[in-house]
């Protein structure tokens, strides 16, 4: 399989680095449009055909494999079916952008503990709902933040920029974050990001290089981690889908396509790179 169209000299070079040196490389990605295409129930989110063979492909070669996913890493786990994968025991996701993480290899899950401001937004988030208009707004509860989804209303649009003041003073009254995303406005922990948990993730491997796929504003952390690193002499790929219209990821990756199957394309491309090396 030929190389996917990689935009940028940094790409090409993480690219033969990932290649030539796969053992110290890490594969890390987003899991909804991402592996799964962005679906309007959350808890129908499946990978795309060919998602999970891939990552197996090359978790037989690199370091580390990584779901790198907000929701909790039980849910994305089941979702994503990698527990009952028979090649993927080298394979972690870390959820709540980083609060948890499981582990393959054990089937356990460990986590940090949740401030009590989470707890408060969730017995106030119905009253607030009601109040800006939106009573109808789903949330999704993680446990360890709260995710405020309109794309299911007739005005999603609307409905988002309704919601985003009085959930921007939620978050400054319980001291959590309000952190935009494609439809959805979700309250976190501060200090809790996917460019943390990428950073935590390549100091306890001591990766080398790195590949990171991601779709939505929440993955700009990510690459931005990942960026600042490459300025110390880390190689990487950033690669982007078109799933959320995430401008600013699009323009900021290496690598873009369409959808998790041309995510899927990529990565196999990758591990035939690995394999004829």
């Amino acid at each position: 399989m030929n190389s996917p169209v990689i935009e940028t000299d940094a790409g090409h070079e993480g690219w033969n680095a990932i290649v030539s040196d796969p053992a110290s490389a890490v594969i890390a990605s987003d899991f909804d449009g991402v592996l799964s295409p962005l679906v309007e129930d959350p808890a129908r989110s499946r990978p795309v055909d060919g998602a999970l063979d891939a990552l197996a492909r090359l978790a037989a070669s690199v370091n580390q494999v990584a779901i790198v996913t907000g929701r909790p890493a039980l849910i994305a786990t089941e979702l994503s079916g990698v527990s009952g994968h028979p090649r993927l025991g080298r394979l972690v996701v870390l959820g709540h952008y980083g609060l948890e993480r499981w582990d393959a290899a054990t089937g356990k899950v460990t986590s940090a503990a949740v401030p009590e401001g989470v707890a408060t937004a969730r017995d106030r988030l119905p009253g607030l709902l009601q109040e800006a208009g939106v009573p109808d707004a789903f949330v999704e509860d993680k446990d360890s933040s709260l995710a405020v989804h309109t794309r299911r209303l007739e005005d999603p649009a609307g409905a988002f920029a309704l919601l985003r003041g009085p959930l921007t003073a939620l978050a400054e009254e319980t001291e959590l974050r309000l952190e935009p995303g494609n439809l959805v406005l979700e309250l976190r922990p501060p200090g809790i990001d996917k460019g943390v948990a990428i950073s935590s993730l390549l100091e306890s491997t001591g990766a080398r290089s790195i590949l990171y796929a991601g779709d939505d504003l929440g993955d700009l952390a990510a690459f931005r981690a990942i960026q600042a690193q490459r300025d110390a002499g880390l190689a990487a790929v950033l690669l982007a889908t078109r799933s959320s219209n995430a401008t600013e990821l699009i323009d900021a990756a290496d690598v873009v396509v369409d959808d998790p199957s041309g995510v899927v394309t990529v990565l196999t491309a990758l591990s035939d790179a690995i394999a004829a090396r």
